[in-house]
């Protein structure tokens, strides 16, 4: 059995500044009861030897490798721009000017 009274669960509603009613804490304090027994059967079970996981699944990268292709040229690039300037973008100033 833990410790959790409703002393403690008063005490952590002024830490967390949460006013709480004597129903509340009777509630509270049961949930977070069942909370660290639960907590407690769970350690009982962990062992040293169990390497600890972060996901039932063993997972793996499933991106493709990068890998250098054909790349396209500057000309390329720019054929189907709406404005283009010494081989850049051009584009309509945004920061502090009217359009």
């Amino acid at each position: 059995m833990s410790e959790i009274t409703p002393e403690l669960v008063r005490h952590l509603g002024v830490l967390a500044r949460i006013q709480l009613n004597d129903e509340e804490v009777e509630q509270l304090t049961g949930q977070l009861d069942a909370i660290v027994d639960n907590i407690a059967k769970v350690s009982e079970v962990a062992t040293p030897d169990i390497q600890a996981t972060s996901h039932p699944i063993p997972m793996q990268n499933v991106f493709r490798a990068d890998e250098v292709g054909d790349l396209l040229t500057p000309a390329q690039v720019l054929q189907n721009a709406p404005d283009a300037a010494d081989g850049r973008f051009r584009v309509t100033a945004i920061l502090g000017e009217e359009q």
